[in-house]
């Protein structure tokens, strides 16, 4: 108890009577983690939830979460299920499954007012992460590992065990008389950690301890490289709530290659809204061709990158984008994976978002005897979110254009999925 509460001092500052979410599947790993996050958070007049999402992908997963109910419930450990329902991918599945996991488990927390949400990342996690990232060539950052603290939109993910063995879990469970859930498809060989864990790729003795330094060598150069990153990103970026970026390239120009690349990353990714930043290869292409003399647009990622006066304009690529949503009154959604919409239960009839488009600014435009006034470039026009109904237009916020006072509008938040900056990465 003692080494788990200096990770989590370590790691992050918690209110006097702490409530914390903990991920629990019921295998060894988080069962381990949530008897000792009940303990911690009790000792300081908190609590935690135990949070399980069934997937449904196995028979028998119901019947597992029902014995796990019963564990927790014997240690007084409230405990929530969550269920990923609809219709399930036939290719990508544990991508597809994690990704569904932790939607279900940040929207709980943002529900529940919870902060913090502890997931059971051990250091076996580790040393396989870094494995099968060496073998996929990747580069510095991705050889880091894994984050003690990633940030969703309603917590942070804290995962105070990546500096402890697989192995002392297990033995705690079992001083503890704990039975644990062993999840088949962690020895299914189609997954490459299950391989890993069956060749016994894994390093052991002073080969660990030199992975684990190297390891830690690179986290902190990440680390450095991200704060470094993240103070030029303030100074030469602006973020628009329309949903676009101006670049200065003065100052762009003051940063080496690697934090300039970096930089192009995050904005790209930010505006395309891609679920992975883009290959470096074509970060560095990109970052040659804007330093260059020539004046073109380019594209990356479901961003267009382009010159605007002395400045660069990155925009969203609308051959990229998403298509139109439409929102009945009530109704709230996550669109393009840039727009957080939102219709209040008083409208009268549903509204359809998309982007106003080249042929939509014609026809804005054509309503008025004069262009739209407006300080936002008429290039970024035909990217901007736009609101229809059934006699048409109605909207264009960032425009400032209403087709008639007292009509209700769809609330559109630009809250990009991948933000300009994150919690930085953090080493145990």
């Amino acid at each position: 108890m003692a080494e788990f509460s200096a990770a989590l001092a370590r790691l992050a500052q918690w209110e006097v009577c702490p409530f914390i979410a903990v991920a629990v599947s019921g295998g060894a790993d988080s069962l381990a983690l949530a008897i000792l996050a009940d303990r911690w958070a009790r000792e300081r007049g908190g609590e935690i939830c135990a949070v399980t999402v069934d997937h449904r992908l196995r028979p028998e997963s119901a019947a597992e979460v029902s014995r796990l109910n019963g564990w927790l419930s014997a240690r007084a450990i409230r405990h929530e299920i969550l269920t990923w329902s609809g219709k399930k991918p036939t290719s990508g599945i544990q991508e597809a499954a994690r990704t569904a996991r932790y939607a279900l488990l940040d929207k709980w927390c943002g529900a529940h007012g919870c902060l913090h949400l502890l997931t059971a990342h051990h250091r076996d996690d580790q040393v396989e992460t870094y494995l099968i990232r060496d073998r996929a060539r990747s580069g510095a950052n991705g050889l880091a590992g894994i984050s003690a603290i990633r940030e969703l939109a309603n917590c942070r993910v804290i995962r105070p065990l990546l500096g402890v063995a697989k192995a002392r879990l297990e033995a705690f469970l079992d001083g503890e008389r704990q039975p644990f859930i062993t999840d088949p498809s962690n020895r299914n060989p189609i997954f490459e950690r299950s391989r890993l864990r069956s060749e016994g790729a894994l390093p052991l003795g002073a080969e660990l301890d030199a992975l684990l330094s190297q390891m830690r060598t690179l986290a902190c150069g990440r680390r450095l490289r991200e704060s470094t990153r993240h103070s030029l990103l303030a100074r030469a970026v602006f973020l628009h709530p329309a949903g676009f970026a101006v670049l200065d390239p003065t100052l762009l120009n003051l940063a080496p290659c690697d934090v300039l690349e970096g930089m192009i990353a995050a904005v790209v990714s930010t505006i395309g809204g891609k679920l992975y930043p883009p290959r470096r290869e074509r970060v560095a292409r990109l970052r040659r061709m804007l330093a260059g003399p020539s004046r073109h647009a380019y594209t990356l990622g479901g961003c267009v990158l382009m010159p605007w006066r002395s400045r660069i304009l990155a925009l969203r690529e609308l051959a990229a984008a998403a298509a139109p949503v439409t929102l009945a009154p009530g109704e709230c959604c996550t669109w393009d994976q840039r727009y957080s919409l939102a219709l209040a239960t008083a409208a009268k009839e549903a509204s359809s978002i998309g982007y106003l488009g080249r042929a939509g600014v014609v026809g804005l435009h054509r309503r008025f005897e004069e262009p739209v006034p407006c300080p936002l470039p008429r290039v970024i026009h035909p990217t901007l979110p736009a609101v229809w109904d059934e006699r048409g237009l109605a909207a264009v916020p960032s425009l400032g254009y209403r087709r008639e006072h007292g009509l209700v509008l769809p609330e559109v938040r630009f809250q990009p999925s991948n933000p300009l900056t994150r919690a930085g990465f953090t080493v145990v």
